[in-house]
């Protein structure tokens, strides 16, 4: 949804370069590290999974668990917020990736959303994913108050300073409740692709503003059948200047990737 005569950041002849998981190629994911530096290399937003701890605070962090990014183990719902900030959530890059290791990355905490608005502010843009909100409950409630808190829904503000996205109907749907203004990304991991595409893209139009989906599930038809009905297509992952370019060819507004340096065209 739109509103008239609003600058927008959501505009569809600009091709967006989205930070999956911040500069996750050269820095550990979901870390202020990572922000930081892919705020340096200027992408036009910063991608942001959001769940909650125990004591109900949204964390950034990808998975249901600990135990891939951090030395610790167990499941993040589980976990009271200084448990988690206990835990270290670099040193698996640099022993993953000794190529690009730096001594900066040991001890990266996972950080609050709140830390991470608190540090950018209005200087960057937030594409921020409701994480399996079925077993996040209420995570929508926490995050439109947090959004208010710090006036990033300010009507003054470009459309689409905060974008939200989920695999989830129900919780954009939850989203939509609180704000008819918010642009809202419906991801698709299995997209409807062939002759029953526009009907499930003219659903998806009822409550959302566009789709995210993985390049190698969609062809040509699938993004100019998007576009028909009037949603904007965001893909995942792309981390090279040839795929990003093909797909910008082919009408694609934007692209998820973990590599900004290498998907510059």
């Amino acid at each position: 949804m739109r509103i008239k005569n609003k600058t927008t950041l959501m505009d569809p002849e600009k091709f967006l370069i989205i930070a999956h998981r911040g500069a996750s190629v050269q820095a550990p994911e979901h870390t202020m590290a990572a922000y930081r530096l892919a705020k340096e290399l200027e992408a036009d937003y910063l991608e942001v999974d959001v769940q909650m701890s125990k004591d109900e605070v949204l964390v950034s962090i990808h998975d249901l668990t600990v135990d891939r990014t951090t030395d610790g183990s167990g499941v993040v719902a589980d976990m009271m917020l200084s448990e988690l900030k206990q835990l270290d959530a670099g040193s698996w890059f640099n022993r993953k990736y000794p190529d690009m290791a730096k001594e900066e990355y040991v001890g990266q905490k996972i950080p609050t959303l709140q830390e991470i608005i608190e540090e950018f502010g209005e200087s960057v843009n937030y594409y921020i994913e409701t994480k399996k909100p079925e077993e996040n409950e209420g995570v929508e409630d926490e995050l439109f108050e947090l959004l208010g808190q710090y006036n990033l829904l300010d009507e003054s503000l470009p459309e689409g300073k905060v974008v939200i996205q989920s695999f989830s109907e129900e919780s954009l749907k939850r989203m939509r409740t609180f704000s008819q203004t918010i642009p809202l990304i419906k991801l698709e991991k299995d997209p409807v692709v062939g002759p029953d595409a526009r009907r499930r893209l003219e659903e998806i139009r009822e409550y959302a503003i566009g789709i995210g989906t993985y390049f190698e599930r969609i062809d040509d038809d699938y993004v100019k059948t998007a576009k028909e009905v009037g949603l904007l297509v965001h893909l995942y992952t792309v981390n090279s200047a040839e795929i990003a370019e093909k797909w910008k060819a082919v009408g694609a507004h934007g692209i998820f990737t973990d590599n900004i340096p290498g998907t510059r065209i």
